[in-house]
């Protein structure tokens, strides 16, 4: 009798401290925003955006900096660049980069474990394993775009994110146009149902949505010209312009058009139609680009008998997204015009106003919104200028200009931060969530949304040949 008592008191005190530490675990806090709680792991920076995310301090991120890598340019090139910014004569910032150089950078990290967040902005063959490495090992991960470049890419994400889920980690990319203040602006307006009525449905031909992004592979970064690696125009280990530079057009789709709205990816996104062309370098361009005289062996499947590299960075989707009808151009020139830089056009086609961005000559490419009536102005003046005067309050100094056509938005300056800025506006966002716990909850499945958008969209096009 004596014996059964004692086993049953053993068993109920072992139940017990079963479910006070499961408890214990569930209950212990992650991040509370404490000062340099957040310890950064950089894993094989090949792109200079690893650099943007320590362009500016933060107090809730510790300034030692473990960064793993294989040896040669990317990194140093990435280590200059911290360094600049440490040593520049207005906020500098004061990191401590403490760096292991060798072909084992990935094991090394899983195994050494230094820091709690994991960023990667590089070579894209290989990030969607690092991704996936370091979520499975319980590290939060701030991801350059793209996540993936191909199907194969894509269905291993999206095991990341289940990994991620399961691990209690944070997986996010890092979407800095969401930041730029006339897309803000146009979305903040699409919203207003007295301004722009409700949005298109399109056509094929005439689609309720157009962006358009054009970029430079020869531009100055911080001041300096941007040495690429030669790697970045293999599109084996870049990606396709399809599945890269398209991810910020296809995830401001989904912002402005569904704000907050979790996408179904199998069942909101119809693909029409997609296509993808080169753009040729001389090797002295990619020797200007690069620094890198010759054409690498593993370019050489990509030059024509012209003698060119034929770099297929461009691409355009057409496709619907809950019945809207979607257009997606990226275009990649060698160097921009005189005075120029990288471009955007958007529209949105409303039943009672087009919202437009344009950045041309005639706006001294600098991106400008312009809100343009269907029906004309008459009737429709007095009841923007009201519905106006509410978005004034919450971007003071914003002004309307009467055009031809309708009305140019006025930003001030202080608005106009710049798109290296917006690496660090993501970075205190993401920095919230890790406080939170968790992302807003339209987050995971966009993200899925929008890789399975480009990935499928490389597919057709390769199939459109």
């Amino acid at each position: 009798m004596y014996r059964k008592i004692l086993i049953g008191t053993l068993v109920l005190v072992s139940v017990l401290i079963f479910f006070s530490c499961q408890k214990e675990k569930e209950i212990k806090p992650k991040f509370t925003g404490a000062k340099g709680e957040v310890k950064l792991m950089t894993l094989d920076p090949g792109h200079f955006h690893a650099a943007l995310v320590q362009k500016k301090m933060y107090d809730q991120v510790n300034p030692v900096v473990y960064v793993y890598a294989p040896d040669g340019i990317d990194l140093d090139l990435h280590l200059q660049r911290i360094e600049q910014y440490n040593n520049r004569p207005v906020n500098p910032t004061h990191w401590i980069m403490k760096v292991y150089r060798g072909p084992d950078y990935l094991e090394k990290m899983l195994q050494e474990k230094p820091g709690n967040v994991m960023i990667t902005a590089g070579n894209n063959k290989k990030k969607t394993q690092y991704i996936k490495a370091a979520v499975d090992a319980g590290i939060n991960v701030l991801a350059d775009k793209p996540m993936c470049i191909n199907p194969e890419g894509f269905e291993l994400l999206k095991q990341a994110f289940e990994s991620a889920k399961k691990n209690g980690v944070l997986l996010y990319d890092i979407m800095t146009e969401r930041s730029e203040i006339t897309t803000i602006l146009q979305r903040e307006l699409s919203m207003n149902p007295a301004v722009f009525g409700e949005l298109e449905k399109g056509t094929p031909d005439n689609p309720a949505v157009t962006k358009e992004s054009v970029h430079h592979f020869f531009k100055y970064v911080s001041g300096k010209p941007l040495k690429r690696p030669a790697w970045y125009y293999d599109v084996t280990q870049q990606g396709e312009g399809i599945v890269d530079v398209t991810t910020h057009l296809v995830d401001l789709v989904q912002w402005e058009c569904f704000p907050e709205d979790p996408i179904n990816y199998q069942t909101d996104i119809e693909l029409i139609s997609a296509k993808r062309w080169p753009t040729k370098l001389t090797p002295e361009q990619f020797e200007k680009s690069t620094g890198v005289k010759a054409f690498p062996d593993f370019l050489q499947k990509d030059v024509k008998e012209d003698g060119l590299l034929h770099v297929y960075a461009n691409g355009e989707i057409n496709y619907k997204l809950r019945g809207v009808h979607v257009k997606i151009s990226v275009i990649w020139n060698y160097q921009a015009p005189e005075g120029g830089g990288d471009t955007h056009f958007s529209i949105m086609r409303g039943t009672k106003a087009n919202l437009i961005i344009r950045q041309g000559k005639e706006q001294n490419y600098r991106p400008e919104l312009y809100i343009e009536p269907v029906k004309g102005k008459t009737g429709y003046a007095e009841t923007l200028k009201t519905e106006f005067a509410k978005l004034q309050k919450k971007y003071p100094g914003i002004e309307l200009k009467e055009t031809d056509a309708g009305w140019q938005v006025l930003i001030p300056d202080k608005y106009r931060v710049g798109h290296e800025a917006h690496f660090g506006q993501v970075m205190e966002r993401f920095l919230q969530y890790l406080v939170d716990g968790k992302l807003p909850d339209w987050e995971v499945p966009n993200m899925i949304a929008k890789y399975y958008t480009t990935t499928e969209a490389l597919k057709l096009a390769h199939a459109q040949k």
